[in-house]
């Protein structure tokens, strides 16, 4: 998530050039309890597959790893980066998705947005999951925003593994320069056009979603979108809130003021817990979500089992919700 704008120091200016080319756990994995409590709840919860957290984590390892072995991070212009995105499309390259790598710049460094499209489904309703696959520069970015990454990659890949074929058109997205100004997704929205944009039904945008001393955020802005996401926490017993930390601070923005409709989950970044929040959802009060915003140690011990597990099958949940 990008910071505030009164506290960038980095102003992103994008020209685009459009080319297609083709842990440690603070809490533990959820209860097997819960798993059962999200297969009894709403028809479309079962239908929807369970995301196992060891494949998100697995994935969560890898971008640590790239990040070590390019300079410490993965952010924007920088190999980390590029080895990130790499990453990234060969496992939906391999799964069977339609790929295709974006180009623009920002602020002086090249830039990239990966889509991902499954085949079939009405193209003029598209479904989209998104997150922004950049760190800062001062560390790897695990939580923000490995984690939304990992589990929106891990979605995708349970869509082809399971051969799900719903009757509206399923997008993934990867967005680059998110920490400096939403640039990546910013250029996607201006790319598509006033036609393209009013073929998305709805854009999901997942930002930080691990956080080591989590809350349950949605998005208030589509009603459908936030109704889906608390039904499926509803089913689960766990309390949500309305996000205000991050509004208009992820990649989300530029869809919804193009008038595209969004919604998305977070689970905080550098606010901190109030005491009420700690009764409801556990962790410590007076301490931030994350303590490890935009620093170096945003690593795979920046992670909370249960709330990467909770939202990954949220995500799940959803795409096959709003995609029917």
């Amino acid at each position: 998530m990008k910071l505030p704008l009164s506290g960038r120091s980095l102003t992103a200016g994008a020209v685009a050039v459009a080319t297609l080319m083709t842990g440690g756990s603070v809490a533990g994995a959820a209860s097997a309890s819960e798993h059962a409590a999200s297969a009894s709840g709403p028809a479309a919860v079962a239908a929807a597959p369970d995301i196992p957290i060891a494949n998100v984590k697995a994935h969560l390892t890898q971008l640590q790893s790239i990040a070590v072995a390019n300079g410490g991070n993965r952010a924007h212009g920088r190999p980390g980066y590029q080895a990130s995105l790499d990453y990234v499309k060969a496992k939906l390259d391999a799964a069977g998705f339609t790929t295709t790598v974006q180009r623009f710049t920002a602020s002086g460094r090249t830039g990239y947005n990966l889509i991902a499209d499954w085949p079939g489904g009405n193209v003029d309703q598209v479904v989209m999951a998104g997150s922004h696959l950049d760190s800062v520069s001062s560390g790897a970015g695990i939580n923000d925003n490995g984690s939304g990454s990992a589990a929106v990659l891990e979605t995708a890949l349970a869509v082809a593994r399971s051969g799900h074929q719903p009757a509206k058109h399923l997008r993934f997205a990867w967005w680059g320069a998110e920490e400096l100004g939403l640039v990546g997704s910013r250029h996607y929205v201006n790319s598509l056009g006033s036609a393209g944009r009013a073929k998305i039904s709805g854009y999901l945008n997942f930002d930080m979603i691990g956080s080591p001393n989590p809350g349950y955020f949605v998005y208030d802005d589509d009603p459908t979108i936030e109704k889906t996401f608390k039904d499926y926490f509803a089913g689960l017993g766990v309390s949500t809130e309305i996000e205000t930390e991050g509004d208009g601070r992820s990649d989300h923005a530029p869809f919804k003021n193009a008038g595209v409709p969004v919604g998305g989950l977070f689970s905080g970044a550098d606010y901190r817990k109030t005491s009420a929040q700690a009764a409801k959802w556990g962790g410590t009060a007076g301490q931030p979500f994350d303590r490890c915003y935009h620093s170096s140690c945003d690593t795979t011990a920046n992670i909370n089992d249960t709330a990467l597990n909770r939202n990954s099958d949220a995500i799940a949940y959803a795409m096959w919700e709003l995609s029917r």
